[in-house]
């Protein structure tokens, strides 16, 4: 049974996409790293953030991986170190970047951070933390509006602790009760179906808004 749950990732995305398989592979330099590019590099949007945080604290706790206490202290460094990557590219090149003429789902993901960052102004910073896609555009969205420096360093601090702990830590305690540890490979599925859902959802909205753009144009603008 198991090992039939064990290809579900692998169902719904390339094998290099699955936590396990990530950290199996690469190890803690592995984690650290895919940390660092989904928190503020463009292209790492898709990776699985979430999930991977959570197990590498739930195979922290069965030996699998290096003590607690050295990933709650090295994976909040490379979320707040991609994020400061971030800003920075929006800083110096973000319009560039944002206005390419083939990026149009890059743009509804760029809509989106928009819309929380007038919900929530800086706070986005650390509220979009714990959001799939959107903590991965946010940095570099804080770059290219020119939020103040110091603000910005703030609240990534404080979201990529909370973030980095947080998840890592759930991770950890819940891999120390027995039953997960007897269903370590179902735990694993599970939190892998659970971190998509939110991508899917976001992915299929901007899939929505981009069709929908064309019928929201004037009808002379249409025409032409």
């Amino acid at each position: 049974m198991l090992s039939v749950l064990a290809e579900l990732p692998l169902a719904l995305g390339p094998r290099w996409l699955d936590p396990d398989f990530l950290i199996k592979t690469f190890g803690l330099a592995g984690i650290l790293a895919i940390v660092f590019v989904e928190s503020g590099l463009l292209v790492g949007f898709f990776l699985p953030g979430d999930a991977l945080l959570f197990t590498a604290g739930l195979l922290s706790s069965t030996g699998k991986l290096p003590a607690l206490e050295i990933l709650l202290v090295t994976i909040p460094i490379a979320a707040i170190a991609g994020d400061q990557v971030g800003y920075m590219i929006g800083r110096k090149s973000g319009p560039a970047v944002f206005n390419k003429p083939d990026g149009r789902l890059r743009r509804a993901h760029v809509d989106k951070t928009r819309e929380y960052f007038e919900r929530y102004g800086p706070r986005t910073v650390l509220i979009a933390r714990f959001v799939p896609i959107v903590r991965t555009f946010v940095p570099v969205m804080a770059g290219v509006g020119q939020m103040r420096y110091r603000t910005f360093v703030t609240y990534n601090v404080l979201g990529g602790i909370g973030w980095g702990i947080g998840v890592t830590t759930l991770g950890y305690y819940l891999g120390r009760v027995d039953f997960v540890r007897a269903n370590i490979e179902l735990i694993i599925v599970g939190v892998v179906l659970l971190s998509w859902i939110p991508i899917v959802i976001e992915l299929t909205r901007a899939r929505r808004r981009v069709r929908a753009a064309p019928a929201q144009l004037p009808a002379d603008q249409q025409a032409s």
